[in-house]
């Protein structure tokens, strides 16, 4: 698949009509510096406290990727529809605080834990309702750019493999997951995939039971399996740019 400029703009102007259909409304969204422009917008809503939306907190004790994207993946199959919606209308909003997790329990009330304690996640909720736990607590530091690993294949926890209320019931898939690592940081990666799998998730993409087989590569160019999901976003340090930061495919 060839993953030109018009496709990227066309996959992220697809996902602001979907998550935010009265903004879209009132753009020309065949244009970059329109998705600019609405980026900044709700970027200023939520500055200013004035977003409706939901936000969720991850609490990162130890990183391992695999169990990191094992447990976003479960974190996002037990939000409740209601909130879910809220989230989505936030585009999946997710801050990474350094902190571990079980020296909070006794003060904080967490959603989800990771069978090791490792990590944690809140929400999605209103952005007060966290204030006191963004307040304690460092951002998350991921400044060290990815390198490449060794393919490695996740199970997605669950009893069956229904997925949310109303989506048609089916068996596990294997899906392949990539992920760009030229000039991406570990917080770069957090942010950019966690928005794939939630949204993957709440789309009925990933279910219970499903395998995913993490792959890097340096850009996301050439693949050459259908893609069921793709993630773009600007580029960090060339803001009229577009850029697949990960991708998900159909079944393997």
């Amino acid at each position: 698949m060839t993953l030109s400029p018009e496709l990227l703009l066309t996959v992220a102007a697809d996902r602001l009509r979907t998550t935010r259909p009265e903004l879209a409304a009132h753009l020309d969204l065949s244009t970059l510096d329109a998705l600019r422009e609405a980026k900044a917008a709700i970027a200023g809503d939520e500055a200013a406290g004035t977003a409706d939306g939901a936000v969720v907190v991850a609490v990162i004790g130890r990183l391992s990727l695999p169990l990191w994207v094992r447990e976003t993946c479960r974190f996002a199959l037990t939000v409740p529809a209601d909130r879910a919606a809220a989230w989505r209308r936030s585009f999946t909003r997710t801050l990474y605080l350094a902190g571990r997790p079980d020296n909070l329990r006794e003060r904080f009330t967490f959603d989800h834990i990771a069978d090791d304690a490792s990590m944690a996640w809140v929400g999605p909720v209103a952005d007060e309702a966290t204030t006191t736990l963004r307040r304690l607590l460092k951002t998350f530091s991921g400044t060290r750019e990815l390198s490449a690993w060794a393919p490695v294949t996740v199970d997605v926890p669950g009893p069956d493999a229904s997925g949310p209320p109303g989506l048609t019931v089916r068996g596990p898939l294997h899906r392949d997951l990539y992920i760009a690592t030229a000039g991406v940081t570990v917080s770069q990666l957090l942010v950019q995939v966690n928005h794939l799998l939630a949204e993957a998730v709440l789309d009925g993409l990933i279910r219970p039971g499903d395998r995913l087989t993490l792959r890097s590569v340096p850009r996301l160019s050439g693949l050459a399996r259908p893609l069921a999901a793709l993630r773009v976003d600007t580029e960090a340090h060339r803001p009229h740019r577009l850029r697949a930061y990960a991708a998900l495919t159909e079944e393997i």
